[in-house]
């Protein structure tokens, strides 16, 4: 069946999301095991070595910790229990990752309810930066040790999209234990034509996914396509591919696959700018001065409390706000989510970046505003 799809060059991409299954990481709902993991990982370390960045969404917590306790695990089937067994088996997932890489793979739980918080959606944001500025592969998962919620859903795929977004990644990749999308479930019709590419999730094609959902997940090609359309809005194109296929993954590092495309309407650089135009700002606003307008507008540049002269109103970290030239006029430069309150601007306006931790008690990184949530007025 997988013979169906053609090969496809993959898109240019800088920084990408990988999202691994538990049908690929606990095969046949056993135990963890490196028969599909081990080539991923080496798609990893090839894009590393090429000076790409790649954030893995591993689910496999809970198929992890099943065999860790055996026949008592079959004991209760309640969230409870399935919450034990991700919490048992959370350590052996990150060192079955740790195991491919000489980088330290660092570990980041999340809910959705930390993506939907705003403050703890740009801590998350912040961290991820930095650990890639370091060089470190975030291994992240959704925290099913106390997502009730979330751990019903056992969402992984929605959860990758939105991480793509957060990280602003220029490709999802999700490695499904299926080929691609097909017109009907392979599993079941004989008749089901595999599709290379797709330009728009609409209900159409979700009406094409199917029930090949696998044992030892709980996600299907349904929320594959969900999370498709969630990285399509965002700018993200998506690459569904069959992962226990050794030689699909083996065209990966070279530039090529094997699967589904999901295109994205627009580029993710168009589409962040344009929530960032159009998103709702709150009252008030940053005053700067002519230097950091001229950097702003012409250069593209962060916004560093030096080129902060005054905090209008009251703000919290995370809103977005209007940024303006001279206190009178009102000279609209542009607008962006702060990563400081307005308490804490008017503190540290005029001061140097390595001031910041010494005035506030703490810091949330030298930019007041950072480039990538700025956007200049036309």
């Amino acid at each position: 069946m997988q013979a169906g799809f053609r090969e496809q060059p993959l898109p240019s991409w800088r920084r990408a999301v990988l999202k691994v299954g538990s049908s690929l990481l606990a095969p046949d709902g056993g135990m963890l095991s490196d028969r599909h993991a081990a080539g991923l990982a080496r798609f990893v370390s090839a894009s590393l070595a090429a000076g790409r960045e790649v954030v893995v969404v591993s689910s496999g917590a809970v198929a992890a910790g099943r065999p860790l306790v055996g026949a008592r695990s079959e004991r209760s089937a309640g969230i409870a229990a399935r919450q034990a067994l991700a919490a048992l088996g959370q350590t052996r997932l990150i060192a079955l990752w740790q195991g491919f890489f000489s980088q330290p793979v660092a570990q980041v739980l999340l809910t959705h309810d930390d993506l939907r918080n705003r403050r703890r959606y740009l801590n998350a944001r912040s961290t991820l930066r930095e650990l890639l500025a370091l060089g470190a592969i975030p291994v992240i998962n959704e925290n099913d040790t106390v997502a009730v919620d979330e751990l019903t859903l056992g969402d992984n795929d929605n959860l990758a999209a939105i991480v793509a977004a957060l990280v602003d990644a220029d490709l999802l990749l999700i490695a499904a234990d299926v080929g691609g999308l097909y017109t009907a479930n392979p599993r079941t019709d004989a008749g089901a034509r595999p599709l290379d590419e797709v330009g728009a999730v609409t209900a159409g094609i979700m009406a094409m996914a199917g029930g090949t959902g696998s044992r030892a997940g709980t996600g299907g090609m349904l929320t594959k396509l969900e999370a498709a359309q969630k990285a399509a809005a965002a700018g993200i194109e998506t690459i569904l591919f069959d992962g226990t296929d050794a030689g699909v993954v083996g065209l990966l590092a070279n530039g090529c696959f094997r699967g589904t495309r999901l295109s994205a309407s627009r580029t993710r650089l168009a589409a962040r700018k344009y929530w960032l135009r159009h998103a709702p700002a709150v009252g008030g606003g940053i005053l700067i001065d002519e230097g950091a307008a001229a950097a702003l507008s012409s250069r593209g540049a962060s916004l560093l409390p030096g080129g902060v002269l005054a905090a209008d109103g009251d703000f919290a970290r995370g809103d977005m706000v209007e940024i303006y030239l001279d206190r009178e006029r009102r000279i609209h430069i542009g607008r962006g989510v702060t990563q400081y309150a307005a308490v804490d601007i008017r503190r540290i306006a005029r001061r140097h970046t390595r001031e910041i931790e010494s005035i506030l008690g703490y810091s949330y990184g030298e930019n007041v505003v950072h480039r990538d949530d700025l956007v200049a007025c036309e």
